[in-house]
């Protein structure tokens, strides 16, 4: 992994957050794609999203300290910067826009795993 003029350089394959670690920051994508995996058991994995150029990550971290609900892995080189609690606050109070963007990320992902939940259960 190297560092480039904004954020880190990720190689195809390179795990950038590992399910089940305690995240302490969000990661927005500059360059490239990256996967979103979850472990399903018996060292299966499925693909919850493919994620591009200004897509974050890893929000909740800024939130909550909790574990990492999914892996995210390189698909090629990507590029990634790491925004902890503290710049991010101080993004939010130059730019309050921003902490409204993150919520319409969460909201939309929590509604899309509203659907898929209804959907696994066969109301949809």
């Amino acid at each position: 992994m190297g560092t480039g003029a904004l954020g880190k350089i990720y190689q195809d394959g390179q795990v950038i957050v590992r399910q089940g670690d305690v995240g302490k920051c969000m990661f927005v994508i500059q360059e490239g794609q990256a996967e979103v995996l979850q472990n399903t058991g018996n060292n299966a994995e499925t693909r919850l999203a493919v994620l591009g150029e200004g897509d974050c990550f890893g929000e909740m971290a800024i939130f909550e300290r909790e574990v990492r609900s999914a892996t995210v892995r390189a698909l090629g080189e990507v590029r990634v910067l790491t925004v902890d609690q503290k710049t991010f606050l101080r993004r939010v109070h130059k730019d309050p826009s921003l902490a409204v963007r993150i919520v319409q990320t969460m909201s939309r992902r929590i509604r899309e795993l509203d659907a898929e939940v209804t959907r696994l259960r066969g109301g949809g």
